[in-house]
């Protein structure tokens, strides 16, 4: 049976419980432990597939299809561990998995209450697969106080009473603020949120407490005493210089020892692999800037997976990347361009900044700047050929809307493993995307081939719309490449344009499977093509 920690947060919302989950399963992987970290999200949504970015950040995709919060993608780069459907839950999830037993009538005739029924699929949730790891880290999403997670604490409270007190521990991410007139850290924040957990008959085992600023010696002691929690496992979590860091700055604080010691463990970490990481990453040798063209730009978060994707090519090839985030509906897009050494358009959905993305295409391709587009980014290649290269002024997406050469058009029907997907457009817009890792094959004598080294690969999609094979000998006349496609030969994975140096787009999201010691060639590719240009 595995030891369970769970991670609440107090006081403010975005303090970093997912970073720490994952920063604390790298550091107990360390020790020579296996772990799996798990989310519990308590809004109501069945999955954050339809949210606004502005409102959720990135949507990450697992292997097996599954739409997650994006700390699942910290998890797997801190872990090196593939996350699963098994690994993500939201009350939306539990609640719509009660309502269907009681339909079929499996609580026989009982009344279906919060208390056992959904305590009782979140706890079956939080113990599945157990058996198979040393550690499970579960992260319960917000702040405590809010009332849609009363359920998920609840839940907690039972299992850690059934586990016992040796096999699961309770770490509260919380904030001291500084206040600049007062010149101290407050600590009755904190204090009050963990009254809150207690009344919910939670006690933190572990204080992480979030500060620009070095805990002082008092301000634990105090902390200790009022929140009930030994002094030593008031840990200071103060800002990092780099999110790889963390690993090494949680543990130089001790908070992997306190987890050690509330478990009986005691092997010592290894932390060589993190020094040697973060070595390379402070020390680089040349600098390139690379433009990320997108419509979320305002919110980092919305490309969490393609900012770190980047930051990992640059660790890689020892190389400082300074990103530039471009608006795609920036009046100065184009002067913006053309101060960059190589250009990323991302994914997106929906045809608002699609003019400027088109632009910027036009703009790589003419002028030689190394381009990687992806997703949407591959399809507006396309449609940018269209429309420059066949005088098709009308070409587009019938994402867009209705156009008479539909370059690119939803998906009815694909292969998933050896079964066939359909959908059809009135269907339900959650969930039915082409959604998780499929395979590709790669035509070998292709920059594809060059970057992979092989030709056969797996990567994750997101997508209900692909590039019309209808189109693709007239590319092909004009020089671009379907260097990558499905097994079947049916639909476009990687294209490229042969007379450019470094010109390809996929249609998979390359940034979801990229992790710092194994970052994805297609980043290394681009960030090694724009070094020329640079120096």
């Amino acid at each position: 049976m595995a030891k369970f920690i769970f991670t609440t947060g107090g006081v403010s919302s975005s303090l970093g419980k997912g970073l720490a989950c994952a920063a604390l399963g790298a550091l107990l992987q360390a020790r020579g432990l296996s772990v799996r970290l798990r989310k519990l999200d308590p809004y109501l949504n069945v999955d954050p597939g339809t949210m606004n970015p502005y409102q959720h950040g990135e949507v990450f995709v697992t292997n097996d299809g599954a739409e997650a919060d994006l700390d699942l993608g910290h998890y797997e780069r801190f872990t090196n561990q593939d996350a699963t459907k098994f690994d993500t839950i939201t009350s939306g999830k539990i609640y719509s998995s009660v309502i269907a037993k009681e339909r079929r009538g499996d609580y026989l005739g009982a009344t279906v209450q919060v208390i056992p029924h959904i305590t009782d699929e979140i706890k079956n949730f939080i113990r599945n697969g157990s058996d198979e790891v040393d550690v499970i880290i579960c992260e319960v999403g917000g702040t405590v106080g809010d009332i849609e997670a009363l359920p998920f604490f609840e839940s907690i409270r039972q299992i850690r009473n059934e586990l016992g007190e040796k096999n699961s521990i309770l770490v509260h991410v919380t904030l001291l603020p500084y206040l600049a007139a007062a010149g101290e850290l407050k600590t009755k924040p904190t204090q009050h949120s963990v009254q809150a957990l207690q009344t919910l008959g939670l006690r933190p085992d572990i204080l992480l407490c979030r500060s620009e600023h070095d805990i002082p010696e008092e301000a634990r002691q105090k902390l200790g005493l009022f929140c009930n929690v030994s002094y030593e496992n008031v840990i200071c979590a103060q800002d990092a210089g780099n999110i790889y860091e963390i690993p090494l700055v949680y543990n130089q604080e001790g908070l992997d020892q306190a987890v050690a010691n509330a478990f009986g463990i005691e092997q010592q970490p290894d932390l060589k692999p993190w020094q040697a990481l973060n070595l390379r990453l402070k020390s680089p040798k040349a600098k390139v800037r690379i433009g990320i063209v997108g419509k979320y730009v305002q919110l980092k978060d919305a490309y969490k997976s393609l900012d770190q994707a980047i930051t990992h090519a640059g660790i890689a090839e020892q190389i400082e990347i300074e990103k530039n985030w471009i608006d795609a509906e920036d009046e100065s897009l184009l002067a913006k361009i053309q101060s960059v050494d190589g250009l990323i358009i991302p994914g997106g959905f929906g045809a608002r900044g699609i003019d400027g993305k088109i632009q910027a295409i036009n703009y790589a391709r003419k002028n030689n700047i190394p381009l990687l587009g992806i997703c949407l980014g591959m399809q507006l290649t396309v449609i940018e050929a269209a429309r420059t290269e066949f005088g098709m002024r009308d070409a587009s997406s019938t994402e867009f809307g209705p156009t008479n050469n539909p370059v690119v058009a939803r998906m009815t029907e694909w292969m998933s493993g050896e079964e066939k997907e359909k959908r059809g457009v009135s269907d339900d817009l959650g969930g039915t995307m082409r959604l998780g890792s499929f395979p590709c094959t790669i035509k070998e004598e292709t920059l594809a081939f060059n970057l992979y080294g092989k030709t056969e690969i797996q990567e994750r999609h997101r997508h209900r719309y692909e590039v019309n094979m209808k189109y693709k000998e007239a590319l092909e006349k004009k020089k671009y490449v379907f260097s990558g496609m499905s097994p079947d030969e049916l639909l476009p994975e990687i294209i490229e344009y042969s007379p450019h140096p470094f010109f390809i787009a996929c249609q998979f999201h390359p940034e979801l499977i990229s992790r710092p010691f194994r970052p994805h060639p297609l980043f290394t590719g681009l960030v090694r093509a724009c070094i020329p240009l640079s120096s």
